[in-house]
């Protein structure tokens, strides 16, 4: 079964919450917005602790280091198939000039060409329901479970 750990860094500016999410990068996801945004996230095997993995993808995507206390979120079964290791963190960082790591890409699909294309393309800090509405519907529930684990009604 494949895995995926990450980190889901929230923060309060005057009392309103707000959560760091990624958008995926890439020519397919150039013009898809709303419901394609992710916790910035990636694979790991047995070999890896799914907190370590966390981290280290964390450190990958974004080219920050993140120091704990991290608060583990439920693991969750995407439709995939993939389970899903997710911890929050309250911390405050500037989301812009981050630096993604990039992969080669054969684009256009069977055209022989290739291109390097980040893995995140952008980065944000949201509120609770601009967040809802961005991140992929797999990925909800972890904001849902931090919500009720804050106490904050939306």
């Amino acid at each position: 079964m494949k895995k995926s750990a990450g980190i889901l860094p929230y923060k309060f500016v005057k009392k309103e919450l707000f959560f760091f999410i990624a958008h995926p990068g890439g020519p397919f996801y150039r013009k898809k917005d709303n419901g394609f945004w992710g916790i910035v996230k990636g694979e790991f095997d047995d070999s890896e602790e799914p907190l370590q993995a966390a981290i280290r993808e964390f450190k990958e995507e974004t080219n920050l280091d993140l120091e704990g206390p991290f608060l583990e979120l439920t693991p969750r079964k995407q439709k995939s198939g993939k389970m899903v290791y997710i911890w929050a963190i309250e911390t405050d960082f500037p989301a812009d000039n981050l630096q993604c790591n990039t992969f080669q890409l054969e684009w256009p699909p069977k055209s022989g060409k290739m291109i390097e294309v980040p893995e995140l393309d952008k980065f944000e800090w949201f509120n609770i329901d601009t967040t809802i509405t961005k991140l992929i519907p797999a990925q909800v529930g972890f904001v849902e479970e931090l919500l009720q684990h804050l106490h904050i009604k939306r």
